[in-house]
């Protein structure tokens, strides 16, 4: 099917940075349609983002409520198909719960909602909705993050033995939310972000990367969490030890006060004969390290790289792919799958690979786990949903 999906936007209006990376995303391969939207909690606000968009007035709502209620009046083929969340977490359950409810596919931005209870009522709510339900867990777009995934699963590197994975900021090194940062307000603030700070906003993509890559699943976790900034009301650092499901051990470092860092999360898995790293600043390279023969470099674009690495990949080697093309991948494959629904065709396994509920219902068990154990003197917890 070449027809494009019509998509709706809750939240990411002016000033917003994820929404506008969710419309570059959204729009890189022509598989949507912005068409209507409700920008803003601020009715002005809403209008306004609307209207730098282009939309028609009609269909600038004031509220999701709205949205939802003239969207489902109108008629099918003019209607909107599929809602991308981009708010922050205290605001993803109830326009979620009500996208699902009302017949609509959903793209969330994570962490998937404000706590571990709203996101077991919710996947029990997208089971009962049939509609398909996405989380931008960003970085699992990467071919190279693809290719790594399939290295492990097919098994040459042997039985997993270490997961090490790591996400360093430093944006926060100072008391940012004390001034006009937005970014910093809202992030800082257990009122609109819950009971975790940097845990929650990158550590969630770590633990996501760890299970992604490795393809095991973390059943104990002891955690270490700080909050290094004074005034600061929620952790901006921490480490966490973690054991998997096949004995495995694993290192998970959040942090948003190491100065200097930006962005580069690195993920490294070793197995019985080797291991695989990847690294955000140097995106289109897996290294891959055996125990009895030299080191290789595989790269994006190739021809050597499996058929999901592949499929992700735009254009030839040498040319660099990054964060708005793994990001753009995720809406690719996720539109893909509704396509082929929609026609009754059988969906390909490189297009259902897209973070979803239970990526989402685990993460929310790191973070509630993460912050119990900082909190505990007992410190290995458990991880169970």
């Amino acid at each position: 099917m070449s027809k494009k999906l019509r998509l709706g936007m809750i939240g990411g209006g002016q000033g917003a940075f994820i929404g506008a990376i969710h419309r570059i995303a959204l729009q890189m391969d022509g598989e949507y349609e912005l068409v209507c939207g409700a920008f803003s909690s601020n009715p002005e606000k809403s209008k306004a983002g609307g209207a730098m968009l282009g939309l028609q007035p009609e269909r600038v709502y004031l509220s999701y409520q709205e949205l939802f209620e003239k969207e489902q009046q109108l008629p099918e083929n003019q209607r909107v198909q599929v809602i991308s969340i981009v708010t922050p977490n205290h605001v993803h359950f109830e326009p979620t719960k009500m996208a699902l409810g009302n017949g609509f596919h959903v793209v969330l931005d994570k962490p998937m909602t404000f706590s571990l209870e709203e996101a077991l009522k919710l996947r029990t709510v997208a089971a009962e909705s049939g509609k398909r339900f996405c989380l931008t867990h960003t970085y699992t777009g990467y071919p190279m993050v693809k290719e790594a995934r399939q290295m492990v699963a097919s098994g040459k590197l042997g039985k997993i033995r270490k997961v090490y994975v790591e996400y360093p900021q430093g944006w926060l090194s100072r008391f940012e939310e004390g001034g006009d940062n937005k970014q910093a307000s809202w992030r800082t603030d257990p009122k609109q972000s819950g009971i975790a700070g940097a845990m929650g906003d990158i550590g969630t993509h770590a633990f996501n990367l760890a299970e992604y890559v490795s393809g095991l699943s973390v059943t104990k976790i002891c955690a270490d969490i700080n909050t290094v900034v004074e005034g600061r009301q929620l952790d901006d650092d921490g480490a966490v030890l973690l054991k998997f499901d096949n004995s495995a051990s694993g290192v998970l470092i959040a942090t948003q006060v190491a100065a200097g860092e930006e962005n580069n999360v690195k993920i490294r898995v070793y197995g019985e004969q080797g291991g695989v790293e990847w690294q955000q600043s140097d995106e289109n390279t897996l290294q891959v390290k055996w125990l009895d023969k030299p080191a290789e470099i595989w790269r994006t674009g190739t021809g050597y790289v499996s058929s999901y690495a592949q499929h992700n990949s735009r254009t030839p080697a040498g040319h660099p792919e990054g964060y708005l093309e793994a990001f753009a991948n995720l809406y690719r494959n996720f539109a893909l799958c509704i396509k082929a629904d929609m026609a009754g065709e059988e969906t390909k396994p490189e297009w259902e690979d897209y973070p979803s509920m239970e990526e989402g219902v685990r993460g929310m068990a790191f973070i509630e786990h993460v912050i119990a154990s900082g909190k505990s003197d007992q410190k290995w917890t458990d991880f169970s949903i």
